[in-house]
């Protein structure tokens, strides 16, 4: 064997490893199962490397994303590093020739999703292969109580059959102990060595600010940022309306979500990572497994579903140690809002039954049958033939997949989109020369608001509904429309493919998993309960509150945070406050940031200050934007 130390210093050029990396390594080399529970940037990912470079034989790596996968073997490579990642739609040829360079070709990393290890080729030739280890990454996917639960995951369990004595490392870096227990359950750890490092991250500062305007808010926030910065928000047409809105107040930023093309999220990817783009704005699409250390704020501009989402949000601020703020911007409509948008729409039991029953009728699936073909399903026709809910369907339908009971494909996800190109002048000047297409151009402008600034999702079967004529001739006119340069149009004819997986038995279909539907309905409640509970606290210091979540006490407040300062500011007058600003300032100019950064106060006290200091005529700004005595 290789001394893992010099690995360390060789590849990674550092001396010593951190936290329980270590021990993690030593113990997995001598053959036993590891959980490692470690903070986001905590060096997860060189506790299964190090081990498998220091033996013989291949790692098998999984991962839930495929951006996640491929930064991973993008950075083993450019050690060096000979690494393979099974990802997209691999021709037959192409997969049978990359498996067989795991077998023969000295590779010694293997990353692949969760669903490859269902293909019948990919189990063969993992049993051809020497595998050194076996490494679950983000290994809270696989437990039904977590915040990400990936039915595939599941599946992770049968790599032991494979390789019986390998031995297993599942890591994570927001997991409970429920979900903890759970991992090791699923994945039939033997007798793990569960390590915990500290989720306390030293360098963070944690804000919750309560306001009406928070377009004011954050913009003041970026001013005070120097470089780069994370905003979250909750959904695609956000992130496009805020990246926007920023760019208009001369804060250059991107959006990113799950509806662009890979084309277009390595381009805005890479222009932030580069630092071509200083402020990222995106929805939870974004941020797993990039490791770009001068983050410096990571704002949500609405509340997240769990305290779990938001603290690995959080973690990707200050990764290389330096101070950075995490800061959360929510008013009283964001409370309803975020209720409405993570409960309202889950679907009971008596839904699902409904649900599972139509799905039968409308493919004619007799009772007790169980049909081996993958259907094509449109999503639109089948609510509407039924009269039900288009989002506590999906929802419906997604927890039949989780259960086992469907599986949908990824075409689902994908819709229909328009974006007009032509300005309203020529617009009024196509339809008179096309009368035609007057009415979709009249109706599409009167039902989808932002269609000249944003990519719009659009509803083909509800546009010819209300037109009164045939879908076909509908998507003609859109497709004349992209044609003559009206409009930009993306149209996909079938927007799921939906395969049976168990016979049809009606309602006992739903009664053998209906308690844990149940329990995963509250357990739901019960995470946003608690991310609320966070928003609202005025009393526990935000890193105390956070990390008992996560099962850790700490011993003192951080002193940082909002409520921290808070209390600091409460201890001293508004006169003794103002004498210490303008002693700082007094011994050279000093932007907001830099008073912010030397006075342990809360900053809105600062600059609530300032501005009284600047009416009373004690002090100005100089050209630089520094604040001098006057």
């Amino acid at each position: 064997m290789k001394d893992p130390r010099k690995i360390l210093q060789e590849y990674w050029g550092f001396d010593d490893f951190k936290g329980s990396q270590e021990e993690i390594i030593n113990t997995v080399l001598t053959g036993k199962d590891v959980l490692a529970l470690m903070p986001t940037g905590g060096g997860k990912s060189i506790c299964y490397q190090i081990p498998a470079l220091v033996q013989d034989g291949i790692c098998l790596v999984v991962s839930p994303l495929i951006s996640l996968i491929q930064n991973q073997v993008d950075s083993l490579k450019k050690k060096g590093i000979k690494a393979i990642a099974l990802t997209g739609s691999i021709p037959f040829r192409d997969l049978d020739n990359l498996l067989d360079n795991c077998i023969y070709g000295n590779y010694k990393f293997l990353y692949l999703s969760p669903e490859r290890l269902q293909q019948a080729l990919v189990q063969e030739r993992m049993q051809q292969m020497k595998v050194n280890l076996i490494a679950i990454d983000e290994a809270h996917c696989i437990s039904q109580w977590g915040n990400d639960f990936r039915p595939a995951y599941l599946n992770c369990a049968t790599l032991r059959q494979y390789s019986p004595s390998t031995p297993v490392i599942a890591l994570t870096a927001t997991a409970t102990k429920k979900v903890a227990d759970d991992i090791i359950d699923n994945l039939a750890l033997e007798t793990p060595l569960v390590v915990k490092d500290s989720f306390n991250r030293h360098n963070l500062e944690f804000y919750v600010r309560h306001c009406e305007d928070k377009r004011y808010h954050l913009l003041n926030a970026l001013s005070n940022t120097s470089e780069s910065s994370i905003v979250y928000v909750s959904t695609r047409r956000a992130a496009e309306e805020l990246s926007s809105f920023l760019n208009e107040k001369d804060k250059p930023s991107e959006f990113f979500h799950g509806g662009l093309s890979t084309t277009d999220k390595n381009k805005k990817l890479n222009n932030w990572i580069n630092g071509k783009m200083g402020n990222m704005i995106a929805t939870n699409a974004f941020g797993m497994g990039i490791d770009k250390p001068d983050v410096r704020l990571v704002a949500h501009y609405q509340i997240p579903d769990s305290i779990e989402n938001y603290f690995q949000e959080a973690g990707r601020a200050g990764r290389d140690g330096k101070p950075s703020k995490v800061m959360l911007l929510t008013n009283e409509e964001d409370k309803i809002q975020a209720q409405k948008q993570y409960l309202g729409m889950l679907p009971d039991i008596s839904f699902l039954k409904t649900l599972y029953g139509k799905l039968n009728s409308y493919f004619q699936i007799p009772y007790g049958d169980l049909v081996e073909e993958t259907f094509d399903f449109d999503f639109n026709t089948f609510c509407e033939r039924y009269q039900l809910p288009t989002l506590i369907t999906y929802n419906g339908l997604k927890i039949l997949d989780q259960q086992s009971v469907i599986s949908l494909s990824e075409s689902f996800y994908k819709k229909s989109t328009v974006r007009f190109l032509a300005s309203k002048g020529e617009l009024l000047k196509y339809i008179e020369n096309n009368p035609s297409l007057k009415p979709i151009v009249q109706l599409l402008l009167r039902t989808y608001g932002g269609i000249f600034e944003f990519e719009t999702r659009l509803n083909t079967k509800m546009v010819a509904k209300k037109l009164g004529e045939a879908e076909e001739k509908t998507v003609e006119g859109l497709l004349r429309l992209k044609t003559d340069g009206i409009i930009e149009y993306t149209g996909n004819s079938s927007d799921l493919q939906l395969t049976f997986l168990v016979p049809r038995e009606d309602e006992k279909t739903i009664n053998v998993f209906a308690h844990k539907i149940k329990g995963l309905k509250k357990a739901k409640e019960q995470r946003l309960e608690k991310m609320i509970a966070y928003i609202q606290n005025d009393s526990i210091c935000r890193n105390v509150f956070l990390l008992e979540y996560f099962g850790e006490s700490l011993k003192a407040d951080c002193g940082k945070c909002d409520i921290c300062l808070k209390k600091e500011s409460v201890k001293i007058s508004s006169e003794e406050a103002k004498d210490r600003i303008l002693k700082l300032i007094s011994e050279g100019g000093m932007t907001s940031r830099n008073l912010v950064s030397n006075l342990k106060l809360e900053e809105h006290s600062i600059l609530t200050l300032l501005q009284e200091l600047l009416e009373d005529g004690m002090i100005t700004l100089n050209k630089q934007n520094a604040y001098i005595i006057k």
